[in-house]
């Protein structure tokens, strides 16, 4: 009796020295191994956005800029976020998450009134000239991407206050717009106003 408890004892001192050495060791190594692979390192690192040799952020990441002057306001601007203070933000990327309200909600309503009028006086156009997804908050809040009616829709502004021609600015926006296979064709925001503000120091 003795015998057989020190070599349940035993086994079980094995067991855990190999499940030790296989999953606290061989498979995190495994896990990096596979993202050191061509093709996946960027992914596995964040999709980390590299300028001058800096990360100034990640093309999985919307921040919306502030202008340091209101009335000339050179960014191309994500969707509200839930997180946000004031009615258009910015919202604060270290919270993600929705306002968890219903469409039939007075609150949400209200404040969609409110950044479509804010959006509209803006852009300098009519408050039915604003798309939906330029006054609704995204799932998560801090998404980078805008549709290319919005992005469309803050061209002028942007070439203006870029000294950027409007066609010049129309031609980032269409490098920047992926999907439409099997989802909408989206604008990364991120990427470019990064692109834009590349343009304008070459200018």
């Amino acid at each position: 009796m003795d015998g057989g408890w020190w070599r349940q004892v035993v086994a079980g001192v094995r067991l855990l020295l190999v499940a030790t050495v296989v999953l606290g060791i061989g498979y995190p190594l495994a896990v990096w191994g596979v993202t050191r692979l061509p093709g996946l390192h960027a992914h596995a690192e964040g999709s980390r956005i590299v300028v001058d040799g800096r990360v100034a952020g990640s093309e999985l990441i919307g921040i919306d800029p502030v202008p340091a002057d209101p009335a000339r306001d050179p960014y191309f601007h994500t969707r509200p976020s839930a997180s946000a203070e004031t009615a258009l933000g910015p919202g604060d990327p270290a919270t993600s998450g929705g306002s968890n309200q219903s469409g039939s909600s007075p609150d949400l309503l209200a404040l969609v009134v409110e950044r479509r009028a804010l959006i509209a006086a803006r852009e300098g156009v009519p408050p039915g000239l604003v798309p939906p997804d330029a006054v609704t908050a995204s799932a998560s809040g801090v998404d980078p991407h805008i549709s290319p009616a919005y992005a469309e829709l803050q061209v002028p502004r942007v070439a203006r206050v870029t000294g950027l021609g409007e066609e010049q600015v129309r031609a980032l926006v269409a490098e920047h717009t992926g999907g439409g296979v099997l989802g909408q064709r989206a604008v990364n925001a991120t990427l470019l106003n990064l692109a834009v503000e590349r343009a304008r120091g070459g200018s």
